[in-house]
């Protein structure tokens, strides 16, 4: 990370010129020669102002294998708020990881859920208990289509 930091300009200003100044959590401190502000190799990115270093990269995998919160947190023994925390950090990362084009043997099929309507303020149909069913058989407007494709070589 910080020899990464090394060639990085200024997060704050984006000039740069800067000098070494010290360390702090066991990472290299520098200095902004232009705007006089501090920053390392974490700040401004999703990793900024967490703990437990040693945690990430088990957390970051069990991410990667779609475990629940509470399952990851038990993994990496952490607190399962800390857990929910560091979810909604890593997971914009990883999404952006995705290919924009897939090559070679592509597959794709769809499957069909439920509407949710979970968090809307107004629903535009009368409330479902416990999931509920659709009112019909098939494919009806009821349902949301969600398509994946995947290549031969793993990307999804």
């Amino acid at each position: 990370m910080e020899q990464a930091a090394a060639g990085r300009p200024c997060p704050h200003c984006g000039c740069a010129r800067k000098h070494r100044c010290g360390q702090a959590s066991g990472l290299q401190r520098f200095r902004c020669l232009h705007c006089g502000r501090s920053h390392n190799a974490l700040t401004r990115t999703p990793l900024a102002r967490l703990r437990k270093k040693e945690c990430w990269l088990p957390y970051l995998q069990c991410v990667l294998e779609s475990r629940t919160v509470r399952d990851a947190a038990q993994v990496v023994r952490v607190h399962r708020t800390t857990s929910f925390r560091w979810r909604h950090r890593f997971v914009p990362g990883a999404m952006r990881d995705r290919p924009t084009t897939l090559s070679a043997i592509v597959e794709a099929d769809e499957t069909y859920r439920l509407e949710s309507q979970k968090g809307s303020r107004s629903l535009t149909r009368r409330p479902r208990k416990r999931g509920g069913v659709a009112k019909r058989r098939g494919i009806h407007r009821e349902h949301d289509c969600l398509l994946v494709a995947r290549d031969r070589s793993g990307q999804t």
